[in-house]
């Protein structure tokens, strides 16, 4: 199996919040994070698809085609945006990096896997939040 990654940066707010719950129960569950003006980061994000190279080009996939359809489906709805009120996908999602990446790997998963067909697909999205926090789906299937 050959794994291969792009890795594509975008800025963007958000606030931690849960609706359902109250002030003080966001407050004491986020602190910071759940800060009513929201506040930002600088993400960086890695797509890996896996699979065998195909014989014909030698690519698991054409990594010039996957930034293009990260960017068009990810970077563009995201980059300077509030990731709670500005971005279609996220909607009703409380924008942690768990659920970041679970949304961003739904968003890309039937048009990556189109590209590679039927060689590879995709294998996980992993985001940093920040340079020491991160987190990464890659779904059992």
């Amino acid at each position: 199996m050959v794994y291969v990654t792009r890795k594509l940066h975008f800025n963007a707010a958000h606030r931690l919040h849960n609706p359902a719950k109250t002030e003080e129960w966001n407050q004491v569950t986020f602190g910071d994070c759940n800060h009513h003006n929201w506040h930002g980061h600088n993400y960086e994000l890695y797509v890996t698809v896996a699979g065998m190279p195909n014989p014909e080009t030698g690519y698991v996939i054409d990594l010039g085609k996957l930034k293009s359809l990260v960017e068009e489906k990810i970077i563009k709805k995201c980059d300077h945006r509030n990731l709670n009120i500005d971005v279609d996908f996220l909607s009703n999602v409380i924008p942690s990096t768990e659920n970041l990446v679970i949304a961003f790997y739904n968003e890309l998963e039937q048009e990556v896997n189109a590209l590679c067909k039927p060689f590879a697909r995709l294998y996980s999205v992993k985001l940093f939040e920040t340079e020491r926090n991160s987190a990464e789906y890659c779904p059992v299937k």
